[in-house]
């Protein structure tokens, strides 16, 4: 199994982060039953890698065993995002036949969580997707893992996300502020649905933050009180 470095907190500020326990906190609170969650998009970049990561390792700071797996098979920027360096095998290699399990499993320096790579980009990135073996390894992942989080391809662009979603317990949407049409929001969303899956909720991303009011002052205040907590720690 080899380790590997993503230090994520350092790339989190009090208000995200906040944000992102908020997150853990529905999901938690949506039932036992919920243990495999397919995250998707309705457009490429709308950050659902981003959020779909730091939600799983917010999930693994308050004592779960998460296990992420980058199931975007199409354009994966995980691996590259995180500076992940060496010869590593991922997802694509174990599918297509080429390494097993233990080849392809990483465990990171956050405690709890475990991280599985897309691997090289496939010409057949649907069939493994949709093959028996997938479904199998997911399902051996339950007595293991308190969450898998599934991190698919935009289901607006592409069929692979409601694929993933046939063998998840529920999906998680991103939807970026302002970029999205309402159409194919709902497109998305009944994709989703036609492939059995119950839609946890949607997760509003990119929102601009107001320069005024109550709770800009209130985070304000307890950004200085964190940070003068840890000079002091």
């Amino acid at each position: 199994m080899k380790e590997i470095s993503l230090n994520l907190k350092s790339m989190q500020d009090y208000r995200i982060n906040e944000s992102y326990k908020q997150l853990r906190t529905n999901i938690e609170f949506s039932g036992e039953e919920n243990k495999i969650i397919a995250i998707t998009s309705c457009t490429p970049s709308e950050g659902k890698s981003t959020v779909s990561l730091s939600t799983a390792y917010s999930l693994a700071e308050a004592g779960k065993k998460v296990l992420f797996i980058d199931a975007d098979l199409r354009k994966s920027v995980l691996a590259g995002r995180y500076k992940v360096t060496g010869e590593m095998k991922g997802l694509t290699h174990f599918l297509s036949g080429q390494g097993d399990l233990s080849e392809i499993l990483c465990i990171t320096n956050e405690k709890g969580l475990f991280v599985i790579f897309a691997g090289p980009v496939p010409p057949n990135p649907t069939e493994l997707l949709s093959g028996e073996l997938f479904k199998d390894t997911l399902n051996s992942f339950r007595d293991i893992y308190d969450y898998i989080f599934i991190d698919c391809a935009p289901v607006g662009m592409v069929i692979d996300a409601a694929i993933v979603a046939k063998c998840s317990d529920a999906a998680i949407m991103m939807i970026e502020s302002g970029a999205v049409k309402r159409k194919l929001a709902l497109e998305a969303k009944e994709k989703l649905e036609t492939a059995g899956c119950p839609i946890l909720g949607v997760v509003l991303n990119k929102v601009e933050r107001k320069s005024r009011g109550y709770y800009r002052k209130y985070y304000k205040k307890y950004e200085k009180y964190e940070e003068a907590a840890k000079v002091e720690g």
